[in-house]
């Protein structure tokens, strides 16, 4: 349940976006060749022409008469553009964290390296979405993450009809891929935007998380011991993710890593909920928690005894999970050195 975003209502997205241990979807299945080559010989053709076009992960082939300037994106979605090269104009969901008393705003964990001094903010939690501001905008695409077949990461259900009136959209999977897939989609969609992606500054950031993954590799053969429980803290309520659908478990399981899998799934297949009187239910030695705004962090979790009770907490070794990763080499890269330097160190303690 995103850190920013409280869901109103328990529909399968709005538990999505209300934080539990759900984790940016992977599924073993990968992007496939032919869809790559299509996007590619179709950007190519754009880019002689004039016009723009991008197949996305709907098999929807977006057109333009352009290379599209004035785009609208998914927080999470701009802040890997921009790792890319490629600005935007407008964003929504999860964008900054305001001071209860100062009112001063910071960025949020899904801002990565975004401004949000130069973006226009036209939502910033769940269900928020000005279409006046859009349309101000005067946006060329709006592009966001997919978690759900069909449905745009961030844009109201209710509202959906009347934003897909004013400009073309573009959805990328941020579920039931695993990572190097996903990654790969949005360097394709950068390209195809007109953003190099073979610079010097691309190629070592890929190198950089190709190292970074082999390493993991190494540290999960070394310590297939170490059982790794994904979770997230709500006040009534602990989250267990199942590791094959979020982007980064489903990879970290490929590289070896002994992940806790739940037994009984909610009818989202995305998590088992337990009680604080059962957070028990699973062994583990390690665990990583949602560090997403608006989860219970370890600060907060020290008022629930059970929690501090577990193996885990009390060997320290609870430690934050990037849930919604920014889609860039730059920002995954450190995720996996972190996760292999916490293993490292961890010991058996369940």
């Amino acid at each position: 349940m995103p850190s920013n975003a409280r869901a109103t209502s328990l529909t399968r997205r709005g538990i999505l976006a209300a934080g539990g241990a759900l984790g940016l979807g992977a599924v073993l299945a990968a992007c496939g060749d032919g869809d790559k080559k299509s996007t590619g010989s179709s950007s190519s053709a754009s880019a002689k022409s004039g016009s723009w076009e991008f197949k996305d992960d709907r098999g929807q082939t977006v057109k333009t008469k352009s290379t599209p300037k004035n785009i609208v994106a998914f927080t999470g979605m701009a802040a890997a553009l921009k790792d890319f090269g490629v600005e935007v104009t407008g964003v929504f969901g999860p964008t900054y964290v305001e001071d209860p008393k100062t009112k001063a705003k910071k960025p949020d964990v899904q801002a990565g390296d975004l401004d949000i001094t130069k973006v226009k903010v036209i939502g910033n939690v769940w269900g928020e979405f000005n279409i006046e501001e859009y349309l101000k905008l005067q946006p060329e695409v709006l592009i966001t993450d997919m978690w759900e077949k069909d449905a745009l990461w961030y844009v109201p259900e209710e509202q959906k009809a009347k934003i897909l009136k004013i400009a073309p959209s573009v959805a990328l999977w941020a579920a039931g891929k695993s990572m190097p897939s996903v990654l790969q989609r949005h360097a394709d969609l950068a390209a195809s935007l007109g953003a190099d992606v073979q610079s010097e500054q691309v190629k070592k950031d890929k190198a950089r998380f190709e190292a970074a993954a082999e390493r993991l590799r190494k540290v999960a053969q070394s310590k297939k011991d170490i059982k790794v429980l994904i979770g997230s803290g709500a006040p009534d309520t602990f989250y267990v993710s199942t590791p094959v659908r979020p982007t980064d478990t489903l990879f970290f399981q490929e590289l070896g890593l002994n992940i806790v899998v739940p037994e009984k799934l909610d009818p989202s297949g995305w998590f088992e909920l337990l009680s604080w009187e059962n957070v028990d239910a699973y062994k583990a030695d390690v665990i990583l928690l949602d560090n997403r705004t608006g989860t219970l962090q370890p600060e907060q979790l020290k008022a629930k005894p059970t929690w501090a009770a577990l193996p885990a907490v009390k060997a320290g070794q609870v430690f934050p999970r990037v849930t919604e990763p920014v889609y860039s080499y730059a920002k995954c890269a450190p995720l996996l050195e972190d996760l292999a330097t916490a293993l490292e160190n961890a010991k058996k303690v369940s």
